[in-house]
């Protein structure tokens, strides 16, 4: 069972509710606190057997918003009664979650200081205010490039500051990078902030997750497992939660499958909707590694463009793309990178897209 709070509800009520939980045996609480963008939101955990305990004790405390029962295994992340709201955050002047989309454009791969300085320069062009660059890469032979690490960190620091980018989304694939990343952010005077994202690969890398949701300066960028269930990989997403680090967006990046052929993933963002209804997370999109090419349709536009429209129709919140300036010299997954003259591009569709979203959302809630 949970119990929700109004913002403004003072200390009382959460002592009131654990007052009242405490009235029944096998039952203890847990207190949560979810930082939203425009408040933060208290639940109080009813943890045991709760079949027996009844709602009306904790709907007649005042400050009391809401009593849930809950019957999914994702107990943080899941979406508990209608009026239950998405953990929309604000990182570092940056709002996830909101109406407005964040299009999180970057390098897979840090490779060179100057292809991170054109791209961020690009960025800066645009308004854009977070990007994606992989220090650490995953990958699947170990004679393939690995990413430069914490050596490119300094300068990509240094460089996110020079053009005013806030975030960062940066893989971390050992517990070890967490505190590599923030050494590197204090020595270069913390001029951005940085996103850890769990990627595909260790989605139920389980001692990760908790590390990773131990620590509560960085939010978490958390990717579906390429090749377990929807309902794996959010339960893989609630240990992090469970950790302690709420603020998460969940981003769907295609399955593994050959029945996705000739794209590189079988795009999932069909799934988009699902996430929404069954948890309170910002849903993320990554057209780069779910497609993994550019070819382009009849009406000029490729299937990277495409998918990002499917993604978005659906009220996906955040877009994770692949950018580079050179293509042709990236040393990690080259040919599904757009190059910078398509970044404008790319800003407009997805504002047409979004407008075209909002004007569904309103046929929906008519019909609601």
């Amino acid at each position: 069972m949970i119990v929700t709070l109004d913002p403004e509800a003072p200390k009382s009520a959460v002592d009131a509710v654990v007052a009242q939980a405490e009235r029944y045996q096998g039952v203890t609480t847990k207190l949560y606190e979810f930082v939203g963008a425009g408040a933060t939101v208290r639940e109080v955990h009813l943890i045991g057997s709760t079949r027996a305990v009844p709602v009306e004790p904790f709907e007649a405390i005042p400050g009391v918003r809401a009593v849930s029962r809950v019957s999914v295994k994702y107990r943080l992340i899941g979406r508990h009664g209608k009026d239950a709201q998405t953990h929309a955050f604000d990182h570092n002047g940056v709002t996830f979650g909101g109406e407005k989309v964040q299009i999180i454009a970057g390098l897979c791969a840090v490779d060179t200081r100057e292809h991170v300085d054109q791209m961020l320069a690009a960025l800066a062009r645009e308004g854009l205010q977070a990007t994606r660059m992989g220090a650490y890469k995953p990958r699947t032979s170990p004679y393939d490039f690995q990413g430069l690490g914490g050596a490119c960190l300094p300068w990509v620091f240094e460089l996110c500051g020079k053009h005013g980018i806030k975030v960062v989304a940066m893989e971390v694939t050992d517990a070890r990078h967490i505190e590599e990343i923030d050494r590197a952010l204090q020595d270069a005077g913390r001029p951005t902030g940085v996103m850890l994202q769990i990627g595909t690969r260790n989605t139920q890398a389980f001692e990760l997750l908790k590390a990773v949701g131990q620590q509560q300066q960085f939010p978490v960028l958390f990717k579906r497992g390429m090749g377990i269930t929807l309902e794996e990989s959010l339960n893989a997403c609630e240990y992090v939660a469970s950790e302690g680090n709420g603020r998460i967006i969940f981003c769907l990046r295609g399955v593994k499958t050959h029945l996705g052929d000739p794209h590189r993933n079988l795009v999932d963002f069909a799934h988009v909707p699902v996430v929404r209804r069954q948890t309170r997370l910002p849903v993320c999109i990554d057209p780069s590694h779910s497609v993994g090419r550019l070819d382009a349709a009849p009406d000029g536009l490729t299937d990277v463009f495409h998918v990002i429209g499917q993604g978005l129709i659906t009220g996906a919140t955040a877009v994770l793309v692949d950018f580079h300036p050179r293509p042709q010299a990236a040393l990690c997954d080259g040919p599904q990178a757009l190059t910078l003259d398509q970044l404008p591009r790319l800003i407009r569709y997805a504002e047409v897209v979004q407008r075209a979203y909002r004007e569904a959302r309103a046929i929906g809630e008519i019909a609601g």
